[in-house]
């Protein structure tokens, strides 16, 4: 049976599109699992220009329609995950049927290990939808107070829907002083932070080239996190493997706390 995750976050602009992206790559070309990343943020669709996908003339929108079967709305990702796309345009809004997601989404199980649903962001009917279709969820914050409030919130509604958490991701960490840290996150939402992914503008590089970054550039600080994180949700033992340089700076670190 499929795992059926929704990458959430009850506010925009926290990376969750780029979470969803970079993770499905990693499980699919790194871990060898089968991964299908569905677009459910259907009036702010961006996941497939994230990818590159220009042309999509089968989308999820023509799927809950009923124009269309799942199956055909499926595009291969060099990655080896598969990617089914919301439509870039608003007129394809009209006529969805949101209450056909859950078994839509189900349908994909047997040919699936992993089903990534990049939510809609806040609490209206899209993310409503694609939380119903899931069975976890992966909820994406920064370490901003407000942000993560927010989560706190969130939570009311993810005990109503009976979605469980798998944890929380932090993301575009800086180390600034004026943002929480781990341990405070934890305590304020009473889950666990399984991962914290560093402010690095190779991301935005890579979002440009639409390249998920772990593909254009595995030894960057945030690649390693998303790798960590991907071996963590797929239950795979993960050591990292650090550089000369990198062990050096680590002795060098210790010894000059030492004096």
């Amino acid at each position: 049976m499929a795992r059926i995750i929704s990458i959430f976050s009850p506010k925009g602009g926290v990376g969750k599109t780029t979470i969803a992206t970079n993770l499905g790559a990693v499980l699919a070309s790194k871990f060898q699992r089968k991964v299908t990343i569905i677009d459910c943020n259907l009036t702010s669709s961006h996941l497939a220009l994230y990818l590159g996908i220009y042309y999509s003339p089968i989308t999820l929108n023509k799927v809950l329609r009923g124009e269309y079967e799942i199956s055909e709305a499926i595009h291969v990702h060099p990655s080896g995950m598969q990617v089914i796309p919301a439509s870039l345009s608003v007129t394809e809004l009209e006529g969805t049927d949101l209450l056909k997601l859950p078994n839509i989404i189900s349908s994909l199980e047997p040919s699936n290990d992993f089903l990534i649903l990049d939510s809609a962001p806040g609490l209206g009917r899209e993310a409503l939808a694609s939380l119903k279709s899931s069975r976890e969820v992966l909820l994406v914050t920064t370490p901003i107070v407000s942000t993560v409030l927010d989560i706190v919130r969130a939570q009311e509604v993810l005990r109503d829907v009976g979605v469980k958490p798998i944890g929380i991701v932090v993301n575009m960490a800086t180390g600034a002083s004026y943002e929480m840290r781990k341990e405070e996150i934890e305590q304020l939402t009473g889950l666990k932070v399984i991962a914290t992914i560093p402010y690095e503008k190779d991301v935005y590089r890579s979002t440009a080239l639409k390249q998920p970054i772990f593909l254009l550039n595995p030894n960057n600080k945030a690649s390693k996190e998303i790798l960590k994180l991907a071996a963590y949700i797929s239950g795979v033992e993960y050591f990292e493997r650090k550089s000369i340089l990198e062990k050096m700076a680590e002795k060098f670190r210790i010894v000059k706390s030492y004096f």
